[in-house]
């Protein structure tokens, strides 16, 4: 009851608060890597602006991966950023499986000088679109 009050009080400062919450949460969105939908990602790739990073494991990326993906796990790429030295001047797409461990790989990659999207929905987002998927 007292905080129906005081909300109703205090409706600037609470509109205020919902402001700045919302504009943190879409600030760190973005420093992860700004989402791009599966069409954005084929066209990224058919022009050759960009490489896609598959960080699931090897039983996922083997059961079926995107044509062309490089596979590091997400657990391993710190240890193996040499590798990807190579595609600094290209956007780096991150696919994972749903979506939960894209955003902490682009963090890391992104505060290295990568340019880093990340694919929404991950691979079974590309999955469920009836996409085309390679079998390792």
């Amino acid at each position: 009851m007292d905080f129906f009050v005081f909300i109703s009080e205090q409706w600037l400062l609470v509109s205020g608060l919902l402001v700045l919450i919302y504009v943190y949460a879409m600030r760190e969105r973005i420093k992860n890597g700004r989402p791009v939908s599966a069409h954005e990602v084929t066209q990224l790739l058919n022009k050759e602006q960009a490489v896609l990073l598959d960080v699931r494991d090897a039983a996922d990326f083997n059961a079926g991966h995107i044509s062309g993906a490089i596979h590091i796990p997400h657990s391993k790429v710190k240890d193996q950023l040499a590798q990807l030295e190579q595609y600094k001047t290209r956007t780096i797409v991150i696919a994972d499986k749903l979506g939960q461990h894209a955003g902490s790989v682009g963090r890391m990659l992104g505060s290295n000088g990568f340019d880093v999207r990340r694919l929404a929905g991950g691979v079974a987002e590309w999955r469920s679109q009836n996409l085309p998927l390679v079998k390792a």
